[in-house]
């Protein structure tokens, strides 16, 4: 493997994002929402989000912009990261799927509104996060540079950390016991760890 193989692997990895992503988004428009936190924070972290797994790669790749922080590409990184991003795409349509009507990209609840506890949910309540955090490992071990590689991991972990108290705060407004005991049985991130 060398440097541009890894770039195309991540520009792969990019697609299956917005293919996996794309058909709920459209058909998330068409179902009425009962509560959200659509604020600035939320804005700010989906934004800087994007910025750091999406638009700092693109520049990295089609400008000089951030080469003095370039670094010798490893192939043994690039396998490593390829594994990564092969997690991300798996974990990341898994948890779309068992989701279904109630998913959303920011946090909402809508009339109808279920808790899901199968599938992948049985295991883990946030695999959507685990699978950005797959998302931002993979981007570290596949981009050789020390600014635009650690970025996303800085801003997955501002999201994961900010975002799914907040989340989890909704759930239990909304579901309350129901959500008590989910929560009881199920890991955050990593089966068995956290």
């Amino acid at each position: 493997m060398n440097e541009t193989i890894a770039a195309l692997i991540w520009a792969l990895g990019l697609t299956a994002w917005f293919v996996v992503r794309y058909p709920y988004h459209r058909r998330k428009r068409r179902l009425k929402v009962v509560r959200n936190h659509w604020d600035l924070e939320e804005r700010s972290m989906l934004f800087f989000t994007v910025v750091t797994l999406v638009l700092l790669p693109i520049l990295h790749w089609t400008s000089p912009l951030f080469q003095a922080a370039d670094y010798p590409f490893h192939p043994a990184a690039g396998w490593l990261g390829t594994l990564a991003l092969l997690g991300f795409v798996w974990l990341f349509r898994r948890s779309h799927k068992d989701l279904g009507k109630n998913w959303s990209y920011t946090l909402e609840i809508r009339e109808e509104h279920s808790l899901v506890t199968a599938g992948i949910y049985q295991f883990i309540r946030h695999p959507m996060y685990a699978a950005f955090w797959l998302w931002a490992l993979a981007q570290a071990l596949l981009i050789p540079n020390l600014i635009v590689g650690p970025a996303s991991l800085v801003s997955v972990a501002l999201l994961y950390f900010r975002r799914s108290p907040r989340e989890e705060r909704m759930m239990l407004d909304t579901f309350g016991d129901q959500y008590r005991a989910y929560a009881a049985r199920t890991a955050r991130l990593i089966p068995g760890v956290f």
